[in-house]
């Protein structure tokens, strides 16, 4: 195995047409890897000034290691998420129900150009056809994509098109809003803003009325 590999386990070729394979992935390193990769890290800790030599840092490496395994477990995806359940809807394009709308939903995630956190909120809206998924799993999809080297950007896109086409909802919206150490620990070092972002599909990006709906919902004006 190369150095930079890590194992994916996928569902069978026949099943990866109807259900999201990106939710139902397993990562595996061996042995020998977690400990290069610790060795590796202890050498770039040490020559950024770091003393290992002491009962408080002998270990940080390992740690640093898992830490950042488990803060990226969203590449391993959520089986629980393939679950929905019926509406009351009895089927036609026009059969709509009220919105449901989750949140706040606290994330954490790294961002991807310098692997440095970045943390907030979510709102996710949709209206269900023939479709919900149960409540709980609003809070598992956005941390699914959470926990990744990624971006704001990609996050609310990611959460809206996967349930789009788990449910097959009228419209999904997707609110976030968070803060980034990349701009507050390096660069223009900034406090306390917050960078917001808002995804729409279907209904939402054709009604502003449903728009201004989520928005208040939300507890936020629109703009």
């Amino acid at each position: 195995m190369a150095a930079t590999d890590v194992q994916h386990t996928h569902l069978p070729a026949d099943e990866e047409d109807v259900r999201r394979p990106d939710l139902v992935q397993h990562r595996e390193l061996t042995t020998e890897q977690w400990e290069r990769y610790e060795r590796n890290v202890a050498e770039i800790f040490t020559s950024f000034g770091m003393r290992l030599d002491t009962p408080g840092t002998r270990e940080t490496p390992r740690r640093f290691l898992r830490a950042m395994f488990d803060a990226t477990e969203g590449y391993e995806g959520d089986p629980k998420l393939l679950t929905a359940f019926p509406t009351e809807c009895k089927g036609g394009s026009n059969c709509h129900v009220n919105q449901i709308v989750e949140g706040p939903i606290p994330f954490f995630a790294l961002c991807e150009h310098h692997a440095l956190p970045f943390y907030g909120t979510a709102f996710v809206g949709y209206i269900a056809h023939e479709q919900i998924i149960g409540i709980s799993k609003l809070t598992r999809l956005v941390r699914v994509f959470g926990k990744r080297f990624t971006v704001q950007e990609r996050v609310g896109d990611e959460i809206a098109d996967t349930l789009e086409a788990l449910i097959k909802a009228h419209g999904v919206a997707v609110r976030i809003q968070a803060h980034h150490l990349c701009t507050q620990m390096r660069g223009v070092r900034e406090l306390h803003p917050k960078t917001r972002t808002a995804v729409w599909r279907g209904e939402y990006a054709e009604n502003a009325d449903m728009r201004s709906e989520f928005f208040q919902l939300t507890g936020e004006r629109s703009a």
